[in-house]
Formats: structure tokens, C-alpha cells, sequence
């Protein structure tokens, strides 16, 4: 029997297996997707995101294929615009999902990790252990072989804010509210773009704008108003009306061309109870999502995935038998101010009266808005100045 089987390859995966592949651990990563793949994200790395990269001494990070983050531009209506800058020497990354995912996979086969593609997670192995039912392993389907179950001592859910094992299980919902859908697409030929992230606020929805290589940029918009709407036609056109109509952006794309089919996600909100069952542990946004406004839900995601694992090596160690409580109170303490931050903050952006009030605070107090900026690129994040992954002892 494996010691861990982590489902799914994305950054939360990667990262919970780079930790555990460097502890010595026995196991094997699954992924539904061949790799390199398309993924609908805001392609953002957030300083802190960036630190935690950084902190794991990963090589080769493909410089060519991402623009430097410098901060953010967010606009209201009625022509509000505030910007905040990182700190000096402080950057993040744009790059896309695509090839930061393929890059994080090399990291991880680097390290040891046995990674298997177009190897779908359909549901957890249950078996009555000491302290009642547990999660013993995975069932695995693969086409054309059909499906068969993998033991584990642990398993490890990273497959992603659809995840088979903690819906499957129970363990997670979309909630009533916020019940938004996001439809993203690339664009060349759009003008303005620089070295810093956009986000457009308007009512009922918002638009993200992050610059790639090559002129490239890429525009998503979330919004509640696109349920029951199918197909690239229709999704494309949603898009394509709500940013031809803006008057901030619909000059800068009046020339533009997509480059890309446009893809949509929703519901986007993934509520979990918990950080997991016996024998299983949740990383990434199986252990809950909500869109992200600031930029920061890859290093949610990494650091999710790195704590998973340190929950992991405690339990293989015999140092706790109970890992997903330990998990659920380290995820508490790391991200119960930020996300408290970013729900304080969609609240904010949606009364422009505030917005008016924030746009008036940039410019008589611009080291408040400077530190807003600070708290939402993760910048000096809890635990990324600490020692390097704990070690299986």
C-alpha cells in the first residue's frame, strides 16, 4: 500500500506533493487532464504566492512567459479609479494557468512524485476502521481500462472546486449565495495594458484584466447573469457586451481580437465543512472557494496545499491521528483575517459611495490604500518566512 494518493495536479497538488516527495513519502498524484492544459483563471501570482514559490527553492520558473505584477488598478462607476503599487522590490507574476501548471507538474516529477494523467478520481474507498468509517483510498477510472480502486494510508483531495471526493462525500455545496459564473477569454490588441493587475467593478458583476506576453491580455468576467446560457457563442457574446459597453474599457478593446474560444465556470462558490474525514485531507478550492478579487487565490491554493501536506507527514509519523482537525485549525488561523478581508472588501466595492470614499482616501491618505494593496497581494503572508517543509521522521 502508498502512503498518499493526492487527486489532482494543479498548484494545490504540486505544491502537497513537492513537500511530501522531499519528505520521503510514498505516493502517486492523479489527474484527470493530459498535460499541458487550458484552465480559466485570472493568471495571477500575488507577491505572496510569489514568496512561497521562492521559499521552496523551485528552478527554472519560465520568466519568458510572465509579466512582472507591479500592483493593481480597481475602478468603480461613474470614472473612479484608485491604484495602489506593491513595495519597493516587491513583485508579483502574470502567467497563464497553462503554463504555470506544466511548469509546476516538471517541479513536482523533479521531486520524485509518480504523476499519472487522464486518471480520473470518481469517489473515495471507504472502510470501517477503529474510529468508524475512513477513507481508505480512491476509485480510479481510465479509459479505455474502466475503473479500479488504489489503497492508501492517506488520501489527499486536490481536485479542484468540482471535486468528486468532498461532493461525493458530502463535504462540500455550492451555496445559495454568492451563486456568480465566470466567463474568461484572451485578447490581443488591447490598449492601456501595463505592469499592473485591473479589476473593473460594476454593479452586479466585475471585470479582471491581467497583461501576458506577446500583447496579449486577459480579461474574465464574473458576474450572476449568465445561468442557462450555452455554448462559445453565447458566452463570448455575454463577455464581449459587458466590456463593449463600459466606458472605461470598451475604448481599449475596440480594436482588440480574441484569440481564444471564450470559457465559462459557475457556480463559482464552493462551501466545505471542515478540512476533510479520516484518511482524507482537502487542499486547494476543494476545501472551499470564492472567487478571489485580489488576485490571491493561487497562493490560497499553494499554501492550502502545503499545510495539507504537513497534516499528512504529521499523521504517517504517528505525531496525530487526527490530521484534518489539525488541518482545519492551521487553514483557520492562516486565512480567517484574509478572507474576512476580501468579503469586507466585495461589500465595499459594491456601494459606490464607498468606492467614491476609497477614490477620496487614495488621494489624501495614499499609504492606506498602499497597504490595502499590501494585504491583498499577500505580501509578508503568515508562514513564508519560516524553515523549509517539516520532515518525515
Amino acid at each position: 500500500m502508498i502512503d498518499v494518493v493526492i487527486a489532482g495536479a494543479g498548484p494545490a497538488g504540486c505544491i502537497t506533493g513537492i513537500v511530501l516527495a522531499r519528505a520521503g513519502v510514498r505516493m502517486v498524484m492523479l489527474d484527470r487532464a493530459g498535460f499541458p492544459r487550458p484552465k480559466l483563471c485570472g493568471d495571477s501570482l500575488n507577491p505572496g504566492a510569489v514568496a512561497l514559490l521562492d521559499r521552496f527553492e523551485l528552478t527554472g520558473f519560465p520568466e519568458e512567459r510572465a509579466v512582472p505584477a507591479d500592483g493593481m488598478i480597481v475602478t468603480g462607476e461613474a470614472g473612479v479609479r484608485v491604484e495602489g503599487r506593491y513595495p519597493p522590490g516587491v513583485r508579483g507574476r502574470f502567467i497563464s494557468r497553462t503554463d504555470l501548471d506544466s511548469w509546476l507538474l516538471e517541479q513536482a516529477l523533479g521531486a520524485g512524485v509518480e504523476v499519472q494523467e487522464r486518471a480520473r478520481v470518481v469517489g473515495a474507498v471507504l472502510s470501517d476502521g477503529v474510529r468508524g468509517r475512513e477513507v481508505t483510498g480512491v476509485r480510479v477510472a481510465r479509459a479505455p481500462r474502466g475503473e479500479c480502486a488504489l489503497a492508501s494510508r492517506l488520501t489527499i483531495a486536490a481536485d479542484g472546486r468540482r471535486s468528486a471526493l468532498a461532493f461525493g462525500l458530502g463535504l462540500a455545496r455550492h451555496p445559495a449565495r454568492p451563486r456568480r459564473w465566470a466567463v474568461g477569454g484572451y485578447f490581443e490588441g488591447v490598449s492601456g495594458l501595463s505592469s499592473l493587475g485591473e479589476m473593473h467593478i460594476r454593479a452586479g458583476s466585475y471585470i479582471g484584466v491581467a497583461p501576458l506576453p506577446g500583447g496579449i491580455a486577459n480579461a474574465c468576467l464574473v458576474t450572476h447573469r449568465i445561468a442557462g446560457l450555452r455554448g462559445h457563442h453565447d458566452l463570448g457574446a455575454v463577455l464581449s457586451a459587458q466590456i463593449a459597453r463600459d466606458p472605461m474599457l470598451g475604448p481599449r478593446f475596440a480594436s482588440a481580437r480574441p484569440v481564444t474560444r471564450p470559457v465559462a465556470l459557475g457556480p463559482l462558490a464552493v462551501d466545505a465543512s471542515g478540512a476533510g474525514i479520516p484518511g482524507l485531507l482537502l487542499a486547494g478550492d476543494a476545501a472551499g472557494f470564492v472567487d478571489p478579487m485580489t488576485g490571491d487565490g493561487l497562493f490560497f491554493a499553494m499554501r492550502g496545499g502545503e499545510l495539507a501536506a504537513r497534516a499528512a507527514l504529521l499523521a504517517l509519523s504517528g505525531r496525530t491521528d487526527s490530521p484534518h482537525h489539525w488541518l482545519a485549525g492551521e487553514r483557520n488561523r492562516e486565512f480567517r483575517f484574509k478572507r474576512g478581508f476580501n468579503r469586507s472588501l466585495r461589500l465595499i466595492v459594491s456601494q459606490p459611495r464607498a468606492v467614491c470614499m476609497a477614490s477620496h482616501l487614495a488621494k489624501v491618505c495614499p499609504a492606506s490604500i498602499r497597504r490595502l494593496v499590501q494585504i491583498a497581494g499577500d505580501v509578508g503572508a503568515t508562514g513564508l518566512k519560516t524553515g523549509g517543509p517539516t520532515q518525515l521522521v
